[in-house]
């Protein structure tokens, strides 16, 4: 049976339903409706130049600062080592800041470094924003802060002037090093005010002692005092002094350790031990080697109570001054003073936009986009009668409510 001839050209015969789609075709569709493909990506192309020159340039400002880092044993710490274990720890519990990296990430982000930067740059006025909040959200948004592995951190800052660039990241660092050093200061201050007050205290306990030697002496004469009883004294007023150590070394570990731990089951039970030592000695039964206070006779165990008193207030004096100068020393000291590895210099290009990337992305996109619309294109230039119907009839519909609605 012979096939009854058509006025349709094979171009503009629809695809039958099922057919496979052929490669040739949709080529075949791509040429033929170039035009159309080349306007949209030629518009598209000549607006991503036009955005992307009107946007202004970007320039980026890095700074590499490295936090300080935990003190070992050497330094102040083996020196006082030498002096006395309780020395020696003590200055490491009156330690800075230490070497967290994190610790300085949250101070870098911490309100009051950024609104000293915003004061000392003069922000509000260059953001043109009209609240302090509105200005911190404008300096997170153009500064970042980030810490590699190795413990560095990076602060980047963006600027359309370079040279305001390389000074806010500079002013961070500068603003970090300051607010670390007060952190640092404010607790070494409490440190030495605390052992200045004290210290006080045991100058006039000592004054007393010497004023009571003096005036039993003056009364009594001199009394001589054997040598058993000298060494007694003497280990007497020595276990005191090391539990006055050992309990400062206790109240240090428990601003940061609870009862629970080690170390202060440790510390315990050496304070325990050295008491019952102290007991011993200032008691009645008293070990072979030194007697006990209470078996020297007469006067003579009254002037001993009295020295005792004067050679513990000496060596508590002692102790205290010791502790005193390390306070000072860590508050003089900049112990925490960050390290500036990289000084942010004045970038000498820029770091953004990329005009290159947005026009060819654009064109990318404008291509894809045109292929699509040139596909839809050809479905509507082949659509058969009945389904054009309907669509006019979807049409006059959308327009008639349209105009109802007006």
């Amino acid at each position: 049976m012979m096939r009854e001839p058509t006025n349709e050209t094979p171009d503009q015969r629809p695809l039958p339903e099922g057919d496979e789609i052929n490669l040739l075709e949709l080529l075949q569709v791509i040429v033929r409706r170039k035009a159309v493909i080349i306007k949209i990506c030629t518009a598209a192309v000549v607006i991503a130049v036009c955005y992307s020159l009107a946007l202004n340039n970007i320039y980026t400002a890095n700074a590499k600062i490295l936090p300080p880092q935990k003190e070992t044993g050497g330094g102040l710490s083996a020196l006082l080592g030498q002096a006395g274990g309780g020395l020696a720890a003590l200055a490491g519990g009156m330690g800075g800041l230490g070497g967290s990296t994190d610790l300085y990430l949250g101070i870098l982000k911490s309100r009051s470094v950024a609104d000293a930067v915003i004061k000392r740059l003069n922000l509000q006025k260059e953001f043109e924003t009209e609240t302090i909040d509105e200005t911190r959200k404008r300096l997170e948004s153009v500064v970042k802060f980030k810490a590699g592995k190795d413990g560095i951190i990076s602060i980047d800052a963006d600027s359309k002037d370079p040279r305001k660039a390389a000074q806010l990241a500079n002013t961070f660092v500068n603003e970090l090093g300051r607010r670390s050093v007060e952190l640092n200061l404010s607790k070494a201050g409490t440190e030495r005010i605390f052992l200045e007050k004290r210290l006080e205290l045991v100058k006039q306990d000592l004054h007393n002692a010497e004023n009571d030697m003096k005036a039993f002496q003056e009364k009594y004469k001199t009394i001589k005092v054997d040598s058993q009883a000298t060494v007694a004294i003497e280990g007497i007023a020595r276990l005191k002094a090391e539990i006055i150590t050992k309990e400062g070394q206790l109240a240090s570990l428990r601003n940061s350790m609870t009862d629970e731990s080690n170390e202060v089951k440790a510390l315990q039970a050496g304070i325990a031990r050295l008491k019952s030592q102290l007991g011993a000695m200032s008691g009645s039964g008293g070990s072979d080697v030194i007697p006990a206070v209470g078996n020297i006779p007469g006067l003579g165990v009254e002037y001993i109570r009295k020295m005792r008193e004067l050679k513990t207030q000496e060596a508590i004096f002692e102790q205290l001054t010791k502790q005193y100068e390390v306070a000072k020393i860590n508050e003089a000291k900049d112990s925490s003073s960050v390290q500036v590895l990289d000084e942010a210099v004045v970038p000498l290009k820029k770091s953004r936009p990329k005009r290159s990337l947005i026009v060819v992305l654009a064109a990318v996109t404008a291509f894809f986009a045109s292929l699509f619309i040139v596909f839809i294109q050809e479905y509507f230039s082949k659509m058969p009668p009945e389904d054009a119907a309907i669509i006019r009839d979807i049409k006059n519909s959308l327009r008639f409510r349209a105009g109802r609605h007006d």
